[in-house]
């Protein structure tokens, strides 16, 4: 009995482009963001700043109740006053002893005095000058204590150490700051959100090819139809392994002068690395096909793949050379077969007026 006629499916191969890219998701964020703290402990007394407002360098966000913090300083300034007004004192008793040593040491040389006397006043003189000196040292003291209180005092005003937009804010009015063990956030700042950088995730096959100044695209789910334009701004050396799976940061610029770009969106990259204009192309199932009733054939060279062509209504094996490869479409660098020729991409067996798998359609 005959077999059954064989029905193949074909596409054509064609010209066009092919564009090897990466695709990988990762995390909208401004460029630079700042986030400030609290050197102090203290309850939350008043809040200026909230989200999205534009802050300048110096401008004050909130104040920490500064009682207690003024009362050390006030403290700090009387006992260096009291410093001060020892030292007068102090110093007086120098002058003092210092007379009396010198009236000992003269009427000691007439014999009017005994030594022991001479040598109490010459002691009691030296004392009175270590004192001077003791309370020049306390004067000091009490000084870089008053200095250190008044600086907690003004950390009481927490200020927006740059100019930008505050995008978070995790403070309250009446709430409690408790700076003991680590400073907490009080307010993020981001300094410009008309520039914004995609922090993406590439897997360690594919950063082989990243390089700096790549250009890169990628889309969000608030505009799904907008495409944003971007480049590599840095691949950084630090390796993430999640699951023994291992990721770099790959840090991409754009620009976000309408500010439709908002921190924290999912973003679905695309890195392109390389192009071909008016390449020799194929799609990507011929690579795959095979006939069923084929024989063995011989196996290939490295860097070699094959397809198998329609002639004469007969599959033809061909041997061709792969080089771009965009997930649709193959370049074909070398091998005997032109543009216009149909490639086997699947077959049926049967009879059958209709074609075996339905041809996609081509991208253009």
């Amino acid at each position: 009995m005959r077999p059954p006629p064989t029905h193949y499916a074909t596409l054509p191969i064609t010209r066009g482009e092919i564009a090897h890219s990466i695709s990988a998701t990762g995390t909208v964020n401004p460029v630079l963001t700042i986030i400030v703290g609290s050197y102090v402990s203290g309850v939350i007394q008043q809040q200026f700043c909230d989200f999205n407002t534009r802050v300048h360098k110096g401008q004050l966000c909130a104040k920490i109740d500064p009682r207690p913090y003024q009362s050390i300083v006030d403290q700090a300034r009387a006992d260096l006053a009291n410093a001060h007004a020892q030292i007068v004192k102090d110093r007086a008793q120098l002058a003092y002893a210092k007379s009396a040593a010198d009236r000992d040491a003269t009427l000691l040389q007439h014999g009017i005095v005994s030594q022991d006397t001479a040598d109490n006043a010459r002691s009691a003189y030296d004392q009175a000058r270590a004192q001077v000196a003791v309370d020049t040292a306390v004067i000091a003291q009490r000084s870089a204590a008053l200095r250190t209180a008044e600086v907690n005092l003004d950390y009481t005003n927490i200020v927006s150490p740059v100019d930008g937009t505050v995008v978070s804010r995790n403070v309250t009015i009446g709430q409690t700051v408790a700076a003991s063990f680590q400073t907490p956030t009080l307010f993020l700042i981001a300094t410009d959100l008309t520039q914004m950088q995609v922090d993406t995730n590439v897997s360690e096959s594919d950063i082989g090819g990243l390089r700096e100044n790549t250009p890169a695209t990628f889309t969000v789910e608030a505009f799904p139809k907008r495409q944003f334009a971007g480049r590599i701004v840095q691949v950084r050396q630090a390796p993430q392994t999640v699951q023994n799976v291992v990721t770099y940061d790959v840090v991409i610029g754009i620009r976000n002068l309408d500010l439709s770009l908002k921190p924290g969106m999912t973003a679905t990259t695309r890195i392109l690395l390389a192009t071909r204009e008016h390449a020799l192309r194929v799609p990507d199932q011929a690579l795959r096909f095979a006939p069923s009733q084929a024989a063995s054939l011989p196996p290939l060279p490295a860097g070699s793949a094959r397809i198998w062509v329609l002639r004469q209504a007969r599959p033809v094996a061909v041997t061709v050379t792969i080089g771009l490869d965009d997930d649709s479409y193959s370049e074909i660098t070398s091998g005997d077969v032109r543009e216009g020729e149909r490639v086997i991409v699947g077959e049926t067996t049967g009879r059958t007026n209709a074609p075996a798998l339905a041809a996609p359609r081509l991208r253009t």
